[in-house]
């Protein structure tokens, strides 16, 4: 089983206080012992680019995605179509967060999704578990 991080629970985990960081850091505790950790690059992008405008101290979060995912995942084309889908089909939701829930959903070893967005567990079509930062 592998897990995809959305940005707000990796950015809950490296920022104390920030509203999630309590569920981000346990529900990371509890995951990184069992689970394999990805991240979409949308992610990886989004997260870094907080550090460099001082949100975020950068070698931290460089030491998070080396240390504790095991894998940064593309955007390809399929991740694309399946995020213009869930985007045309729940317009609410933002690309960005199309494409990292859609990276979710089109990886076949993704169990399950872990997520601040409460949009989530409304996008028709993606087929893992969502597990809501509360």
């Amino acid at each position: 089983m592998a897990v995809v991080l959305d940005s707000d629970a990796v950015v809950g985990f490296l920022d104390r206080d920030d509203a999630l960081h309590d569920a981000a850091d346990m529900a990371i505790r509890d995951l990184v012992c069992e689970q394999r950790l990805l991240v979409s690059v949308v992610t990886y992008a989004e997260v870094l680019t907080g550090a460099r405008l001082g949100r975020h101290d950068e070698g931290r979060v460089r030491g998070f995605f080396a240390q504790l995912i095991s894998e940064v995942l593309p955007v390809d084309m399929t991740v694309a179509d399946k995020a213009a889908e869930f985007r045309s089909c729940h317009k609410p939701l933002r690309m960005p967060d199309a494409l990292i829930f859609a990276t979710a959903a089109t990886n076949p070893d993704v169990d399950l999704l872990v997520t601040g967005d409460a949009q989530a567990p409304k996008v028709p079509g993606l087929d893992c578990a969502v597990r809501l930062l509360r």
